[in-house]
């Protein structure tokens, strides 16, 4: 069954206490946390201490995408804040090994994310390294856009760069999954989903989750 990770972008940010336990309380397994500059995505979204105060509340791993640049000055940030994955994009990090090696070195999980645009190739050379990668279907910013159907392609290519290289590597997509379109990425080889608007927006975001860990 593939790891569901709900976007919390897209929960009621007046509830998000409720929000988070309505996961707690559902069969996702991660909740993912997009952090936003303004400035590599176009959109500023929570920051630190949100995140800190969610993850009290918390009873699954939080799942942190940092859609930010610079990212290697909030690593430690992110350990204090309760993360237990931490995904920082390619086209951020000038060295991105050393970014790795520093996320790795706080004890969490690290992942790499690639927006739409981004070859899978450039990742040869550190996918070994790598515990997930995180294929972005729309561009960053903002929640409720539409799927970009080339990223089922993205992960193939993705799947077999991880086979042929033997690696323990996690695929992840985000932006556009709903039950169409993660049953393709899961038949591509996918092993994670992120779902923000098709949750939360959803009557019945619990059935909604079950639905997508069925997939």
């Amino acid at each position: 069954m593939p790891i569901i990770s709900p976007s919390v972008l897209a929960c009621d940010f007046a509830n998000v206490q409720r929000d988070v336990e309505m996961i707690n309380n559902s069969n996702a397994d991660w909740f993912h946390i997009d952090i936003m500059d303004g400035v590599f995505a176009p959109n500023i979204s929570f920051g630190f201490p949100v995140m800190k105060a969610m993850a009290k509340h918390a009873t699954k791993p939080l799942d942190v995408h940092l859609m930010i640049v610079n990212p290697d000055q909030y690593i430690t940030h992110c350990k204090e804040a309760g993360a237990e994955w931490v995904t920082v994009h390619y086209e951020a990090c000038t060295h991105l090994h050393r970014t790795i090696q520093a996320i790795k070195a706080q004890g969490m999980k690290a992942g790499v994310a690639l927006n739409p645009h981004t070859p899978v190739s450039v990742l040869e050379d550190i996918i070994i390294d790598l515990d997930l990668v995180l294929i972005m279907s729309v561009n960053p910013g903002f929640g409720g856009q539409s799927f970009i159907t080339n990223a089922i392609n993205k992960v193939y290519k993705l799947k077999a760069l991880i086979v042929a290289a033997n690696a323990p590597t996690l695929i992840e997509v985000d932006g556009g999954v709903n039950d169409q379109t993660g049953k393709q990425l899961i038949d591509a080889g996918a092993d994670a989903l992120v779902a923000g608007s098709y949750v939360f927006k959803s009557d019945d975001p619990v059935a909604t989750i079950d639905i997508l860990k069925g997939l």
